[in-house]
């Protein structure tokens, strides 16, 4: 029991990757002792990873902030929640009034989606303030993914996934799972899953430079160029259009444009490829032919193949190719999940309709930025330009920035320009545990408690999930004296932005389920259509404003649930496997997949120019560590070590070509600036490649982690001067680009 000597245990989902896996927690005084798979989860089984054995010492790291901080006098300085607030109501209405809502950015950084507060409250947040100054993690990630899905099916948040346990072919890109546990396809225990496709006679492909640990696994590696992988897939699809070897199957009639397609892939030859992607004629026909003739087969492409100059057109071309080999929307293909907070689909799973259903579609460009003109994708501009925005005078510049869980100055392109811009800023908000390089320019930072003091259901990664299931963790352990909530910690700050500051933080919960509410009753194809919203709004259970808008999700979701259920079953409830609905999901304006969306076809010659260009200089690759997750988890002595460690990778010929030595420093220069790291000469790196890993870069003045300052590392964004972007969706190109390597002076 609390407050005695007895060990307890309590179960909790793993928030420190997507791969969500169940966590059986040891608990002493309300301190976490330890941390073990939970074996009867029902997704995970027992799957545990280094990051997830860590939940202790994370949850205890002594460097995480326990107070608010409130600069006075131009040091921050412990404060009370209260004086917090009344800074941040009494600064950040009177400068969005006098200058716009445009005024107040906002930044959303990768750790939203792992929390619940982070998956609830920054959408009110943005609708309160009415800004369009928004940027967040995913133009550094998977934005490409969102605008393909967008443009081919309607929807940004249509993303198909791979279906990794009945699936006889995967075709991976640009990914390395065994040391990410999986991104856009949240998939505990991904590594045994590949083993598995193996052991039941399916065909593993990785495309990477690297001969990483997942490409070991694989039955073909494919040592690709970096930032080639466009063109890789091009010329698949034109293999399979000169072959004769595409087959859309029940898919036919839903889906317009393939002889578009057909035109437009015409000039990417297997032999026109083969010198700009280094794969040679023969492997690219092999491997359309043998994801042809599979059986099933899954497609899948992720970081590597996104962050990278045509990372839209990569993206587009990996359900282009689900699309004609007939594997999208069907067992042991890529199919859509079915969250169990996703709202009722507009109709239950069985025969596709014979008519298309009209949507709303998708527009890119709704606005541009205010300096450079990049367009919006998804309600976001890109992170890359979020320093020029707040350096740049004028009408529209950003005066105040409110940065939730996001670290730009070591994520985003060229730190050190974004240093300097925000300690040019009127006044600065940080929600975040640490005080960071990004979080220490604040006026104000709220820390929320540790993992095991808040409730957790993922929101995000249940809808990239690769089977249906739910699960829903309670607080493992009581909220300590002195934190607040992290929902409440949200909900303040919301009420403070929008004029609405000492209200009851019930406040703001209350406001969105009458509103979701009352929208649900009048929806035909709501489960409660034609209900009182007052009568449905007091059924609600939950202790706390998130557990009632949770149980509100389920009440309006597909599988006629309520949060009591998922209190019933801690181990989570298991909801089937994946199932084709790619009915419910379209919302494009033809009610049809439509495979050549003008904005594609606009973006193409860029890609066939790149069919001549060969970059004959070294090009920079990021790399994946098992034990941290971006910049996250650098401040724990047991994932700062063995493996994870900052060192530029490169072959032996390289090296030798160079004069570079073993554990000696290099110095690696590009557009933004140069860095210097120790050399690592492995022969896991292909030729013409050098890898240095995301989210380094500790060694800033007045921060407070010290376990990272101890190893800082180097931060590989200092090289990219945020000129490099992907056209189409604005995501940073962290992947591919040249870079000058020599032996430090």
């Amino acid at each position: 029991m609390p407050g005695t000597d007895a060990t307890r245990t309590a179960l909790r989902i793993c928030p420190l990757c997507e791969a969500t896996c169940g966590l059986t927690l040891s608990v002493r005084e309300d301190r976490v002792t330890a941390a073990r798979g939970d074996r009867d989860d029902v997704f995970s089984r027992g799957f545990i990873c280094p990051k997830g054995a860590s939940f202790g010492a994370l949850d205890a790291d002594p460097d995480r902030l326990r107070t608010p901080l409130v600069r006075k006098d131009g040091r921050l300085r412990e404060a009370t929640w209260q004086e917090a607030f009344d800074m941040i109501a009494a600064r950040i209405p009177p400068l969005r009034d006098g200058h716009g809502p445009d005024a107040v950015g906002v930044v959303l950084g990768n750790p939203n989606v792992h929390t619940m507060a982070g998956g609830l409250y920054p959408p009110v947040l943005l609708s309160t303030l009415r800004t369009r100054t928004v940027f967040t993690a995913s133009t550094l990630d998977q934005m490409p993914k969102h605008v393909s899905s967008g443009l081919l099916f309607g929807s940004p948040v249509a993303i198909p996934v791979p279906d990794l346990d009945r699936t006889a072919h995967l075709l991976l890109l640009g990914a390395n799972p065994l040391e990410s546990n999986g991104s856009l396809c949240t998939a505990p225990d991904f590594p045994g899953r590949l083993k598995a496709l193996r052991r039941r006679g399916g065909t593993l492909t990785v495309v990477d430079p690297r001969r990483t640990r997942t490409a070991a696994l694989a039955d073909r590696h494919v040592p690709i160029r970096p930032g080639a992988d466009a063109i890789l897939l091009a010329a698949l699809v034109h293999v399979l259009f000169a072959e004769g070897l595409t087959d859309l199957g029940e898919l036919a009639p839903h889906v317009e444009g393939v002889g578009d397609v057909r035109a437009a892939v015409k000039e990417f030859t297997p032999e026109a490829a083969a010198g700009a992607c280094d794969v040679a004629a023969d492997d690219i026909r092999a491997m359309a032919r043998e994801l042809a003739a599979a059986p099933s087969a899954a497609v899948y492409g992720r970081i590597g193949s996104c962050t990278v100059e045509h990372g839209t057109l990569a993206s587009w071309l990996v359900d282009v190719l689900n699309v004609l080999t007939g594997n999208l929307d069907r067992p042991g293909g890529a199919l859509f999940p079915l969250a169990a907070h996703d709202r009722a689909p507009r109709s239950s799973p069985g025969p596709r309709p014979e008519e298309p259903r009209p949507g709303r579609g998708f527009d890119l460009g709704r606005w541009s930025s205010r300096v450079s003109g990049h367009p919006e994708a998804k309600g976001e501009l890109p992170i890359a330009a979020l320093a020029e925005e707040i350096e740049t005078p004028g009408p529209g510049r950003i005066r105040a920035l409110i940065a939730i869980a996001a670290n730009p100055v070591l994520s985003a392109p060229d730190g050190d320009r974004l240093d300097r811009a925000l300690a040019g800023l009127d006044f600065m908000v940080s929600v975040d545990p640490y005080l960071n390089e990004t979080a220490r320019h604040a006026d104000v930072v709220l820390p929320p408690p540790p993992p095991s003091q808040s409730a957790h259901f993922d929101f995000a990664f249940n809808a990239l999930a690769v089977r249906n299931q739910v699960r829903y963790s309670p607080p493992a352990v009581p909220l300590a004296p002195g934190l607040m909530d992290e929902c409440e910690i949200h909900a303040r700050l919301i009420l403070a932005v929008g004029g609405m500051h000492g209200a009851e933080p019930s406040a703001v919960d209350d406001l969105v389920v009458e509103r979701t509410l009352g929208k649900a009753v009048v929806d035909p194809h709501s489960p409660l259509h034609g209900a009182d919203p007052a009568v449905q709004a007091r059924l609600l259970t939950g202790r706390t404003g998130a557990e009632r808008r949770l149980d509100m999700m389920l009440r309006l979701g597909p599988y006629d649930l309520v949060l009591e259920d998922l209190r019933q079953a801690p181990h989570g409830i298991d909801l089937g496997p994946l199932r084709p609905r790619l009915w419910q999901v379209l919302k494009t304006r033809s009610g049809r997949i439509e495979l050549l969306p003008q904005p594609i076809a606009d973006d193409l010659p860029r890609l066939r120019r790149a069919l001549g260009q060969r970059e004959e200089r070294l090009v920079l690759v990021g790399r994946r560590h098992l034990r941290s997750n971006n910049s996250w988890m650098h401040n724990l002595p047991a994932l700062n070590g063995g493996s994870n460690r900052c060192t530029l990778q490169i072959h032996p010929a390289d090296a030798a070509r160079l004069g570079l030595d073993d554990g000696a420093v290099a110095r690696i220069k590009s557009d933004g600036g140069e860095v210097e790291a120790p050399v690592e000469i492995t022969d896991a790196v292909r030729t013409g490649v050098v890898s240095l890993p995301h989210g380094w870069g500790h060694d800033r003045p007045g921060t407070r982690m010290s376990v990272a300052a101890a190893r800082p590392g180097a931060n590989v964004n200092q090289l990219l001067d945020g000129s490099r972007l992907d056209p189409l969706s604005g995501t940073a190109v962290l992947n591919g680009f040249p870079v000058e390597v020599s032996p430090r002076g």
